[in-house]
């Protein structure tokens, strides 16, 4: 590909061009390959204009940049470097990745998936039904990506959008036809998901989370409504909408306005798709899902009310994309577990429960605590949480998880959750504002493997241990550096040892 086939359809403010030819395009210099395009883009903390030379050192033979110094300089310095001005770095990452992969996100169906809590599991779901017709799919989120059969690793729920155009690449390669993403709020602000159509866009729910990033609810309400408005691209096919929701009804009127079709769920008996007649047992759920086109019994292995709403939203994806109610049915019962997600420890004969879970908001908190509560109801068991709250990130949630943690709750531990950059006990001390608003019986342990000790050895026959916070994380990030942690792992050992 040369040079002007990557910029093609790129907003260009001014452009230095020699012929050349382009075999890829990166944004992180150290990953700048003989021939590649370097994208230089200003960041929040982070000026790619800084790498510069650092690519060209590498072998980048073209450089796109926000910058008019930057621009200017290679001008006159290095004549023989093709370098374009724009005013968008990161529209410009989008457009020329999308170009030097060759445009895959035109080849693929895409649903996205926003929201508070319940991306993860919705997509997975969603992924999960669409397989189940054989179709192939890519998979972007929080634990994990798929491409076709291929799991890999994830270090951001919604990628920079060259990686993402990559994955899709790597996906139409195999054959994939569908994929379903989560986008997250940051992702959509900062427009990493810039020139991606969208067929079906999902939205879960809104409570509060990343204050620290969006400042107000209504910042992070825009920032999710951009998904139904389309960035970068037109607005989805079809809306699906959680009603339940205290902004859903807002967000299917800007939907309509937008000319998507919108499709709204949820249990509150108003709702397009909706579930009546529940059945909730801790490995069962049964309902009837009931929709314009008919109704149908579902059974699945999902436990709680959450998974209702998030196997609705997931179904309401899947009859959008084509899927039959007989087709989700029969998805649904065979439906795997979320890594992280009311993920159940093996516990041997001890007669307790040990859950891991991802909740890391206080509406979040309150769900898990809620559900554990009802499956505890008639046998006299309790409920114990352990959790804690992430350092360099919103402060105000903090006391608030404290207050529904020991409000829910018959005993707390309050730990450390990656503190990261902040003081673990001044973080600590921040939650236990809002749990010494109740009577509850609270220990503090500021070490996290103590501290799920502590809670496993507290608990006896019919209680249940919740594990909130971490969920699928495997390590634990702290001021001097990151070290391997899994709530699952340090659980089982616990529990092994309480055994011999």
């Amino acid at each position: 590909m040369l040079w002007d086939e990557a910029l093609a359809g790129v907003t260009v403010v001014e452009v230095w061009c020699a012929v050349v030819e382009v075999t890829g395009v990166e944004y992180d210099s150290r990953r700048i390959s003989p021939g590649d395009i370097f994208v230089a883009m200003r960041g929040g903390s982070v000026d790619g204009n800084r790498f510069i030379e650092g690519a060209l050192e590498r072998g980048a033979v073209g450089v796109v940049t926000d910058s008019r110094a930057s621009f200017e300089g290679l001008r006159s310095v290095r004549p023989e470097v093709s370098v374009a001005l724009v005013e968008r770095g990161r529209r410009a990452l989008a457009e020329v990745a999308a170009n030097v992969f060759g445009h895959p996100e035109r080849r693929l169906a895409v649903c996205a998936v926003t929201g508070t809590n319940g991306k993860t599991t919705t997509a997975y779901l969603a992924e999960q039904m669409l397989r189940s017709v054989g179709r192939k799919c890519v998979l972007l989120g929080t634990i994990e990506t798929h491409v076709g059969d291929e799991i890999r690793g994830s270090e951001h729920t919604t990628p920079e959008s060259r990686d993402v155009l990559s994955i899709f690449a790597d996906g139409v390669r195999v054959g994939a036809t569908e994929a379903v993403m989560e986008m997250s709020s940051h992702a959509l602000d900062q427009e990493r998901v810039w020139g991606i159509p969208v067929d079906v866009g999902i939205f879960t729910n809104l409570t509060q989370d990343h204050l620290d990033y969006h400042g107000t609810m209504e910042a992070y309400l825009a920032a999710k409504t951009r998904l139904f408005e389309g960035v970068g691209a037109g607005a989805p096919r079809v809306a699906v909408i959680n009603l339940e929701d205290a902004v859903g009804e807002r967000l299917a009127e800007r939907a309509r306005a937008a000319g998507s079709r919108v499709m709204t769920y949820g249990m509150a008996g108003r709702e397009d798709y909706r579930a009546e007649h529940l059945t909730l047992r801790a490995g069962e759920t049964l309902f009837d899902l009931v929709t314009p086109i008919g109704r149908i019994p579902v059974k699945s292995p999902l436990t709680g009310r959450v998974n209702v709403q998030n196997l609705l939203g997931a179904a309401c994806a899947a009859l959008a994309r084509g899927l039959t109610l007989g087709e989700i049915a029969c998805a649904a019962e065979e439906l795997g577990q979320v890594p992280g997600r009311f993920q159940v420890v093996p516990t041997g004969e001890t007669g307790i429960t040990v859950v891991v879970d991802y909740a890391h908001t206080d509406d979040a908190l309150r769900n898990l605590i809620a559900l554990a509560r009802e499956l505890v109801g008639g046998h006299g068991g309790r409920v114990i949480t352990l959790f804690g709250c992430g350092g360099d990130r919103d402060r105000t949630k903090r006391p608030k998880m404290g207050r529904v943690a020991a409000a829910g709750s018959d005993v707390v531990i309050v730990t450390s959750d990656n503190p990261r950059s902040e003081d673990p006990e001044a973080i600590i001390e921040e939650v236990m504002l809002g749990v010494r608003e109740t009577s509850t019986t609270c220990i503090v342990e500021e070490d996290r493997a103590g501290a799920i000790g502590i809670a496993i050895r507290a608990a006896r026959q019919g209680d249940i241990v919740l594990l909130a916070g971490k969920g699928h994380e495997k390590v634990q990030i702290f001021a001097d550096g990151t070290v391997p942690f899994d709530d699952v792992e340090v659980a089982a050992a616990v529990l092994e040892d309480l055994g011999s």
